[in-house]
Order: C-alpha cells, then sequence, then structure tokens
C-alpha cells in the first residue's frame, strides 16, 4: 500500500513539472507573438513611408516640370498654399507648446 502512495507522490510531482513546463511554453509562445506583432507593424509603418517617400518624389518632379514650363499663376498659387502652411503649423506650434 505504501508503494501505491510513492507513486501517486511520483505521479503528481511529475504532473507539476509539466504544468510548469507548459506554462513556461506557453508564455514563450505569447512573447512569439507579440514579437511578431510588432515586427508586422514595423514593416506595414516602414512600406508607409516608403510609398509616402514616392509620391514626395513623384510630386516634386511635377513641380519641377511646371515651374520650367514658366506657368506663373500655378507657381503663385503653390507658392501661396506652402506659406499659409507654413504659417498654420507656425502658429499651431505656438498654440499647443
Amino acid at each position: 500500500m505504501s508503494e501505491a502512495y510513492e507513486r501517486e507522490r511520483q505521479n503528481n510531482a511529475r504532473l507539476d513539472e509539466l504544468a510548469s513546463k507548459v506554462s513556461a511554453l506557453r508564455g514563450v509562445t505569447i512573447d512569439i507573438y507579440d514579437n511578431a506583432r510588432a515586427h508586422e507593424v514595423i514593416d506595414s509603418t516602414s512600406e508607409t513611408f516608403s510609398s509616402m517617400g514616392t509620391q514626395l518624389k513623384g510630386s516634386a518632379n511635377r513641380l519641377g516640370r511646371m515651374a520650367a514650363s514658366g506657368n506663373k499663376v500655378a507657381i503663385l498659387k503653390l507658392s501661396g498654399i506652402i506659406i499659409g502652411f507654413v504659417i498654420i503649423l507656425y502658429y499651431l506650434s505656438k498654440l499647443f507648446l
């Protein structure tokens, strides 16, 4: 009878070891998932900035072609928009900072 109790105690000890290993594995799995999600966000942000850079280059090229064509009205409008945008940013920065 004492041998049965000894085996039961050993089984309980091994079950506790197994439970701690499963808990550690669950923690590692969650860490891997969080890390993968963080990399996905970084990749998405990188792609967004890359496409924004491409669009900005295209806009600069179009602006250069427009300036080269000598369309003075369009250049004045664009200059006004840029100056207005800078002034708005200046006042917003003073307001919030």
